[in-house]
């Protein structure tokens, strides 16, 4: 699906749903923080995952933020488990920081991914969502039929852990169906693709931590360049229309995250579903700014 296949994988979910397929990155999820921290005047939210595929779970993850005024940091962790996770050894962390007002706007992106026997590591430097500098290790094998990435393709993007905070559009209400309506521009330091999301329907559920609406928004993939077009996988994602992600409020500060993603793949629809949503602090209005990692 992408030049980085192991990211894909089950986040193509979000993550090409939103960037980080499977959540199946990879250093370490050693760190999980059971309790959100909030940074002074500021709000954040840890949320867990169960990763299942065709209906069996091979994974958690985990997306934690920290909002504070027009600030944030997302840290993103995954591991696989059960007999997925004996045979690949599949684990990751992501990081990313930047401002964000109708989009996020990331200055650092750093994810690491790691199997039981690779590892692929990527850390990119923007400057208010423009690469400046973006290095892979170990680097890509050209394999010449690539469709090249565009220096114009590399500017206003998301990285793929900024991709799953959603600003809310506007001063509206944070359940508006208009927040689902949006295209996310993707770079994960290889391949560049939007997400386009729409509205589907408004739902209401509850998860431990969390009682409420959440906005189901319809998702499509369209690859843009670093894709290798005749790959099976490439036309399979670009045809796909079975892909959603649920939406769902931050308390005390105006962004959405990802209740639930579901993607159906060719060995079966992967689905990453929040376990537990915990949240802290909760005034919108600081101004103080949070440190980029």
């Amino acid at each position: 699906m992408c030049a980085l296949p192991f990211l894909r994988a089950p986040l193509i979910s979000a993550a090409a749903l939103l960037g980080l397929a499977a959540l199946g990155l990879g250093s370490a999820a050693e760190a999980r923080p059971r309790a959100p921290k909030a940074p002074p005047g500021g709000a954040a939210v840890v949320v867990d995952y169960g990763v299942n595929l065709a209906g069996f779970p091979i994974g958690t993850a985990q997306i934690s933020g920290a909002f504070e005024g027009s600030r944030y940091r997302m840290d993103v962790s995954a591991q696989l488990t059960g007999l997925v996770g004996a045979v690949t050894g599949g684990q990751g962390s992501a990081r990313a920081a930047g401002s964000f007002s109708e989009k996020p706007l990331p200055n650092a992106f750093s994810i690491a991914t790691r199997t039981s026997n690779s590892g692929i590591a990527v850390r990119m430097a923007l400057a208010n969502g423009n690469v400046s500098r973006a290095e892979i290790t170990p680097p890509l094998v050209d394999m010449g039929d690539r469709v090249p990435v565009s220096a114009a393709a590399k500017r206003g993007i998301v990285d793929p852990a900024s991709a799953l905070l959603m600003p809310a559009q506007g001063r509206g209400d944070l359940a508006d169906p208009a927040n689902c309506n949006r295209t996310l521009p993707v770079f994960d330091g290889a391949t560049r693709f939007n997400v386009v999301l729409s509205y589907a329907e408004t739902r209401q559920i509850e998860k431990p931590g969390y009682s409420g609406p959440v906005l189901v928004c319809n998702a499509r993939y369209v690859a843009i360049g670093g894709h290798r077009p005749d790959r099976p996988g490439v036309k399979f994602m670009e045809d796909n229309t079975d892909m959603s992600v649920w939406l769902a409020p931050v308390e005390g500060a105006r962004v959405l995250l990802p209740m639930r993603i579901s993607v159906r793949t060719t060995l079966g629809t992967n689905i990453i579903e929040a376990t537990r949503w915990s949240r802290s602090g909760g005034t919108p209005t600081a101004q103080a700014s949070l440190a980029a990692h």
